[in-house]
């Protein structure tokens, strides 16, 4: 049997520390780099990046939005990072954050996690607040491929926070729920599965045996968002090595365009995620 997404990630993690990075080339991050934001801004920047990771370290996670805001001409650019990102051998997250039910999230799980997509990544962010068992294609298609799937399911936005808390008919949150169902779903494979969570860098309120999930965990929140590394290291001790992923983008593009400093930055964050894992 082929190794699942989160075998492949979790030895790659083990190998390279749990730092990915975040490229999210937002209009006020081209002009703080003194760069047009326009497509030829979008890729400078984040062909920038991707130099620089493929040097320091296993993975990066480039936010769709804010490609996907030049249409066709931003997708191209982020088919090409994605492509010279493969070839490199960066593992890729496609923050991309689909979710619908049926056969719409067939065609969406085949973009971002099939084989013969242009923009095909090793894992896609998904939101399954229209239901998780709407999220079986991803599910799948990701088994079946030795690709993997992020799932949203305990965010630090307060506005996520009123729907992810309430309860179902039964009593449980909902984020339990997803969480629980992720679980259950990764107990299929042998070792760490090909579903992960995105929880939250300051979510620590949350009754969940993360060392039970089975599956990998992606932690957003350090850096410009206010959380720390020990925050997370708290939060996951009991995990096993290898299934905590932390993606920092702003606290290391405002290091930029400087190629010096950004490559001191990675290596910074990457350090320290790597001596608290």
């Amino acid at each position: 049997m082929d190794e699942t997404f989160g075998q492949r990630l979790a030895e790659r993690v083990r190998d390279q520390g749990g730092l990915c990075v975040g490229i999210d080339p937002s209009s006020a991050t081209l002009h703080e780099w003194d760069r047009p934001d326009t497509v030829e801004g979008l890729e400078y920047f984040a062909r920038a990046l991707v130099e620089l990771a493929i040097e320091e370290v296993a993975m990066i996670k480039p936010q769709v939005a804010y490609f996907e805001r030049f249409g066709s001409k931003g997708y191209a650019v982020l088919e090409l990072v994605l492509s010279e990102a493969r070839d490199a051998g960066l593992l890729t997250i496609a923050d991309a954050k689909r979710g619908d039910i049926g056969s719409t999230n067939s065609g969406y799980a085949q973009a971002w996690l099939g084989e013969n997509s242009s923009l095909r990544a090793d894992a896609v962010t998904v939101s399954p607040f229209l239901g998780v068992g709407s999220m079986a294609d991803f599910f799948s298609l990701a088994q079946r491929s030795s690709r993997g799937v992020f799932v949203l399911a305990a965010t630090s936005n307060s506005e996520g926070r009123t729907v992810q808390r309430a309860h179902t008919d039964s009593g449980e949150r909902i984020e339990e729920l997803i969480l629980r169902s992720i679980r259950e779903f990764n107990q299929r494979d042998e070792g760490l599965g090909s579903v992960g969570a995105v929880v939250g860098a300051t979510r620590d309120d949350i009754s969940f045996e993360w060392e039970s999930m089975s599956g990998p965990f992606l932690v957003p929140g350090v850096g410009a968002q206010g959380a720390t590394v020990a925050q997370v290291a708290r939060m996951f001790e009991r995990c096993a090595k290898g299934t905590v992923v932390v993606p920092i983008s702003r606290g290391i593009t405002q290091a930029g365009p400087s190629k010096s400093a950004l490559r001191d930055a990675m290596r910074r964050f990457g350090d320290e995620v790597r001596d608290s894992f």
